[in-house]
């Protein structure tokens, strides 16, 4: 079956047309060889039928790949891991900080700033060799939701009230101030426009191109616990709960395995995966 003959309908609700090279790249992303890629993209062309959800064929690829080796399946799952740093956006603006710190940035989570008019509480505000980013998270808990213009129109004007006030500070007046903004989904054309006509740092699953999130924790192996294939979810957000949302934090504070009273066999196993996770 051609791709070019197959609707296949998007989270948003929006019919397109299949494309095998996107199943190719993404499956290839995840690690797996030229031959494992081309079985998978062979079975789920089979499988595919008009109306056919991307979910469904994310979870047979998943399932695919799980059965080979699952550390491809957990970078597989890694956007829909990020999803699962919810319900609330504070784990993601953890993560975003672990990000930054791993670039060298000194952070602080959720550090009140005075603005010329009012205070604001700032998500994550980064520094490092004198330059200082006022950056704030825009955390969606399911797909099909982007960031529309509202979004850096808000962020802007709260940025540049607190940068007003930065700026009149003596000890201050030598950083470079800059604001951003990260979300886990997609901008719009709009939201993309405004942000770069103001000066604003956009951050998004695949924003900048070949720079965006998803290239960032790839690079780096900055991958979030979440996509572990044996922490249980209960394991998941215990962690989380205590910060621990990136797997190379887990290596470092693995007694919280301990305390979660995992056994040594399957310690030894989580660890394992985590270490292999974060090599790649």
């Amino acid at each position: 079956m051609e791709e070019t003959t197959v609707e296949i309908i998007k989270t948003s609700g929006e019919k397109v047309k299949f494309s095998m090279e996107k199943l190719r790249s993404s499956l290839k992303h995840s690690g797996a060889d030229d031959k494992l890629v081309q079985q998978i993209v062979d079975t789920v062309r089979d499988e595919l039928y008009q109306g056919i959800s991307t979910k469904e064929i994310y979870n047979r690829a998943f399932v695919l790949l799980k059965k080979k080796k699952s550390v491809f399946a957990s970078k597989y799952k890694l956007k829909k891991a990020i999803y699962e740093l919810g319900p609330t956006g504070f784990p993601f603006e953890n993560f975003v900080a672990a990000i930054l710190e791993y670039s060298g940035y000194q952070t602080e989570v959720g550090k009140i700033m005075s603005g010329i008019c009012v205070s604001h509480e700032i998500d994550v505000f980064a520094e490092k060799n004198g330059n200082v980013r006022i950056i704030e998270c825009k955390f969606h808990g399911d797909e099909g939701r982007n960031c529309n213009v509202k979004v850096p129109l808000y962020i802007n004007s709260r940025y540049e009230d607190v940068k007003q006030q930065w700026e009149k500070r003596s000890d201050t007046s030598k950083n470079r101030v800059g604001g951003g903004v990260v979300t886990n989904t997609r901008f719009t054309k709009d939201a993309l426009a405004y942000g770069k006509c103001v000066g604003l740092h956009l951050l998004s699953w695949d924003y900048p191109e070949k720079n965006g999130l998803k290239d960032r924790i790839d690079r780096l192996g900055l991958y979030p616990i979440t996509v572990s294939q044996l922490l249980t979810e209960r394991e998941k957000q215990f962690l989380l709960s205590r910060d621990v949302v990136l797997c190379r934090q887990l290596l470092k504070d693995r007694f919280f395995l301990d305390h979660l009273g995992i056994s040594a066999i399957r310690k030894e196993k989580i660890v394992k995966e985590v270490e292999v996770l974060c090599r790649s």
